[in-house]
């Protein structure tokens, strides 16, 4: 990573303290003051009051290839980003691992992370995000590095996007327009593309800026021509913003009806008693990788954020011979962008219509508490707090031993898997088995041969304990629901009954 020909003492590398690195020229006017009630909580040993206020390097951002061969390919197929972050509570560590997330991200999109700086505020300047002063560093860093893009750790006014951009010259984009783009990108069902576009579009229509302001306006019609009487009429941007409106109105009219088939599909599972298993956890947890393991799906697995959007059901099987659902839904993220809760609402239903949750956590990352919180909120939004849930702990054969002892005592409903050397996959199934809801009615029947499809009933929908085949027919022991073991009622013998 390259360093500033002019150190200065304001900006402090995270990873490796060195002189050499030492950037920030500027210091801000505002939210420096020390506070011990702010300050003492948060900063550990206490920083200088420049250092407090002045952009930080973060090491081991770059993604930039040192082979000039492929370097030359990638330059021209990628942008060049520089992330800035705004650090306003935690440690540094958790600063740092945000915008860590934010490189992993930006790469999933395609880009190619050059540089990253966090700034420690209270909160985000009003105006451009880090500071009048911190944006004009800021703008010193794009024309060293040579990007042309600036992604910001937060989600931007569009006021903010305007004066930053004004700053720095280049394009500047959000956090929330970057998992966005993930998003359009991975969508492949037509429910998927309708959603993320709606998405988009939420989020486009109060940021529409550009010429349209400065046109002139539609004039009205009228006899007199000229200046008539029905007023001045639409802007270029109002008219815009009118289509786009239309388009979303027309997109939440096709996902209701695509909603309308996927609830027809749920309640066909309900009337047949099928338990249904949802696994839910933070992108890039290995959801796919554990649901190609219980059931060999095939679904795709790639070591990425948002590898997998659409959601996948696949039929299962418990080890004590009961049928029921997999299903895998779209990965969460912190700060999952408010839009894409709204448009994929309605396939996070499939979380809050299950009868079990399977909460995928990654073991191996830095801070795996973080990541079952920012699930927790989500599965909170979507009204699935009463559905019971497991933690799956994966990844366990390259994580820390430590780090699963902690989980381990924290979450008392939990079990630590690998699903990629299927470590402990077999006491998930087990643990699955025991926590699916069983059928209420225990039943004895002797099922004569001429109705061997209640017998073939019993053991797609109930659970079977024993069975014997006589001359008479099938003597039959199973727990089975009410429906069911009204059918069988006729056959249950004298003496049973």
């Amino acid at each position: 990573m390259t360093s500033s020909s002019s150190p200065s003492q304001d900006t402090k590398r995270f990873a490796h303290t060195h002189p050499e690195g030492l950037r920030a020229d500027a210091l801000m006017e505002e939210d420096v003051a020390w506070s011990l009630e702010i300050d003492g909580e948060r900063d550990g040993d206490q920083f200088d009051r420049s250092e407090r206020a002045a952009l930080r390097r973060v090491a081991g951002l770059s993604t930039e290839l040192e082979d000039v061969t492929e370097v030359e390919y990638r330059q021209l197929r990628l942008e060049r980003v520089v992330l800035v972050g705004v650090w306003t509570s935690g440690t540094v560590q958790d600063a740092e691992n945000s915008l860590a997330e934010l490189a992993a991200l930006a790469e999933t999109a395609g880009a190619l992370v050059l540089d990253g700086v966090i700034q420690r505020r209270d909160k985000p300047d009003a105006a451009t995000y880090i500071g009048s002063g911190k944006a004009e560093e800021l703008r010193d860093i794009v024309l060293e590095t040579g990007a042309d893009t600036v992604i910001c750790d937060g989600e931007l006014s569009p006021g903010q996007l305007i004066h930053l951009e004004d700053v720095v010259k280049v394009k500047v984009i959000d956090r929330t327009a970057l998992i966005l783009d993930i998003f359009a990108q991975h969508a492949k069902s037509r429910e998927g593309k309708a959603q993320v576009s709606l998405a988009q579009m939420q989020y486009m229509l109060p940021r529409l800026r550009g010429w349209g302001q400065s046109l002139s306006r539609q004039m009205g019609g009228g006899k007199g021509g000229g200046l008539a009487t029905r007023g001045p009429g639409e802007t270029k941007i109002e008219t815009d913003r009118r289509r786009i409106r239309e388009k979303m109105a027309k997109m939440r009219r096709e996902i209701a009806e695509m909603k309308t088939g996927r609830e027809v599909k749920r309640q066909e599972r309900k009337r047949n008693k099928v338990p249904s298993v949802a696994i839910a956890g933070y992108t890039n947890a290995g959801k796919s990788s554990l649901l190609n393991r219980l059931t060999g799906a095939g679904v795709l697995v790639e070591n990425a954020l948002f590898a997998t959007l659409d959601p996948t059901v696949r039929r299962a099987e418990t080890p004590s011979g009961r049928l029921y659902t997999l299903a895998d839904t779209v990965g969460f993220v912190r700060h999952l962008p408010h839009h894409l809760v709204e448009a994929f609402r309605s396939t996070m239903e499939e979380v809050g219509d299950s009868d079990l949750i399977l909460h995928v956590v990654d073991g191996s990352h830095p801070n795996p508490e973080e990541q079952l919180a920012a699930v927790r909120e989500v599965i909170r939004d979507v009204g699935a707090t009463d559905v019971p849930e497991i933690v799956v702990i994966n990844k366990a054969d390259a994580a820390d031993p430590l780090t699963l002892q902690r989980l381990l005592r924290v979450e008392k409903r939990s079990l630590a898997v690998s699903a990629r050397t299927g470590q402990n996959i077999e006491q998930l199934l087990a643990y699955i088995d025991a926590e699916l809801p069983r059928p209420s009615v225990e039943i004895e029947a002797l099922v004569p041969y001429t109705h061997g499809k209640l017998v073939a009933r019993a053991h797609d929908e109930g659970e079977v304990i024993s069975e014997e085949h006589t001359p008479e027919g099938t003597l039959l022991k199973a727990r089975v629901h009410e429906e069911l073991a009204a059918e069988l009622a006729p056959y249950v013998p004298a003496a049973a009954g």
